[in-house]
């Protein structure tokens, strides 16, 4: 028999969200689950009970009955201590847990003898997993939703203006934690004509920046900052004092700061302090993602903006469900994804698969027995080892006394004297004309090498698109043999080499055409 899968109204307050929209309800249906949804849960993300009919769920009044009728519960919040009591046993609970920050919630679902997959505890450094990765989602649109905030609270224009009453400058913003909120905050400023500047502690988003229009500011201080799972790490004393000599630079000049700088299972680093607020000019913004957990503002009062020192600090917690619709189709999908992983076989039942190092992560309760924290998911290590031989290649090649540079410099005079030998034999016995166009073609294939092989792989496609129209050249040469001849006593090409000639012409077309609708496709791809 199916399961069901029960979605509850959220009961914590000012959340807007809902575990699952309409449009998803009908791919869950398709998965073999029965879907019901609590009266109400989605009014606030303008999610109507009609609308879930209309997608095949079943509409029941009352927590009480959802969560009793259901074998699968989907939320966004953890559960109050009211919701875990109304868990079944032998249910399974999908939601955010956040198991680190909540023992005592994790020891009350581990004694309704239930599984509990935390949606926040994914493995985010397997591939496979981003496509259940809620986190990501949310960050996405706590990022966008920051600036559009820091706009409201903002006095001025995000862009730079001439008017005829003067000039207005363009708004600084500095962004403090480049992840994937810091990322979208970096988008969204710059696509609003705003002065953007970022720093991160993991130095190889710094071309990400560079690529969303922002500035990277690099902390004059040299340390790894990479952690696991996509987050940073704690930074060593050093590196903390050189990071807050750059951001009280940074706070003096810029009008707006946004914050998202968080640790796993630690409070959010005080990044922004008192003394920094006071330097900056007054009306300026400063926008705390990471207010939930403490906050990287010393003045941050979270859920609240307040106005200290003549700067406006927001530190709401909600900034997702302050776009619910957005928010519950990014995280109905993420549990959508999930399911099929639970559901390979698309028969309504579940298989909490521990083997699956995806599954295994998330499962942070099996069956009543708490299995979290889950051990490293096994990485393929074959790739670093294949890169190796590699690697040491060009070190051996940069070696005087390396065997291989005899050997490849003997082949390469082979070949010349060959290709030399063949020029002659040719230039002898063909006509001149000849000569001259198969001159222009070797130099043709020669340069075509050389302009193709020498570029970066990644750059091949839009790069062969531009050649290949560019080498419709060849339709010229086509198109001289099937005209008439235009000096007298020249006698007119053979038929077959006319059939030849419009064969070319057709396929150095189609060559052209599509060449540069490629181009234009792949430029489309990075316009904004």
């Amino acid at each position: 028999m199916p399961l069901k899968i029960g979605v509850p109204k959220e009961t914590y307050a000012g959340e807007k969200r809902v575990a699952t929209v309409p449009e998803v309800v009908e791919k869950l249906i398709k998965l073999g689950f029965c879907v019901a949804v609590e009266s109400g849960a989605g009014d606030a993300a303008h999610c109507s009970d009609d609308s879930y009919r209309a997608a095949g769920a079943e509409i029941i009044v009352g927590a009480a009955a959802l969560w009793s009728a259901a074998d699968i519960l989907f939320k966004v919040r953890a559960p109050s201590p009211e919701e875990v009591g109304l868990l079944r046993p032998g249910s399974t609970l999908v939601s955010f847990i956040w198991p680190a920050q909540n023992p005592e919630l994790m020891q009350q679902l581990a004694a309704q003898n239930v599984t509990v997959l935390a949606i926040d505890a994914l493995p985010r450094q397997l591939s496979r997993a981003q496509k259940m990765d809620a986190l990501t989602s949310m960050a996405g649109i706590t990022g966008y939703r920051a600036v559009i905030e820091a706009a409201n609270a903002f006095g001025r224009f995000f862009s730079g203006q001439i008017t005829a009453a003067g000039k207005v400058p363009p708004a600084k913003v500095f962004i403090a934690g480049a992840g994937v909120a810091g990322l979208a905050a970096i988008g969204t400023a710059a696509s609003l004509g705003a002065i953007v500047r970022a720093n991160d502690t993991r130095p190889e988003v710094a071309d990400q920046v560079k690529s969303l229009g922002g500035e990277f500011v690099k902390v004059d201080y040299e340390e790894e900052g990479s952690g696991g799972g996509g987050y940073a790490k704690v930074m060593s004393e050093g590196f903390q004092q050189a990071q807050r000599e750059m951001y009280a630079k940074q706070a003096a000049e810029v009008d707006i700061i946004i914050t998202t700088a968080l640790i796993p299972g630690k409070p959010a680093p005080k990044l922004i302090t008192a003394e920094m607020v006071k330097s900056m000019k007054p009306g300026s913004v400063i926008i705390d993602l990471a207010g939930e957990q403490g906050g990287n503002c010393e003045l941050t009062e979270p859920g609240q903006a307040v106005v200290k020192h003549g700067v406006t600090i927001v530190g709401y917690t909600d900034l997702p469900s302050r776009l619910a619709k957005q928010s519950s189709t990014l995280y109905g999908t993420n549990l959508f994804r999930l399911a099929e992983e639970l559901c390979k076989t698309k028969d309504g039942i579940i298989d909490v698969n521990m083997e699956d190092d995806a599954l295994r992560g998330l499962t942070v309760i099996k069956e009543g027995a708490i299995t979290w924290p889950a051990p490293p998911p096994k990485l393929p290590a074959a790739a670093p080892q294949a890169a190796k031989p590699a690697s040491a290649m060009p070190a051996a090649k940069k070696g005087h006394g390396a065997a291989s540079e005899p050997m490849a410099g003997g082949k390469l005079a082979v070949m010349f004297g060959i290709a030399a030998a063949l020029f002659w034999f040719i230039g002898a016995h063909a006509p001149a004309a000849f000569l001259g166009h198969f001159t222009v073609f070797v130099l043709a294939c020669f340069v075509g090498y050389m302009v193709v092989w020498n570029v970066t792989p990644a750059l091949h496609t839009p790069l062969m698109s531009v050649t290949n129209a560019i080498s419709s050249i060849i339709a010229i040469g086509a198109l001289v043999q099937i005209a008439p001849p235009l000096v007298p006593g020249i006698n007119r090409p053979d038929d077959w080499i006319r059939g030849l000639a419009v064969i070319g012409i057709v396929l150095t077309a189609v060559n052209m055409f599509g060449g540069f609708a490629v181009t234009h496709r792949m430029l489309a791809m990075f316009r904004k």
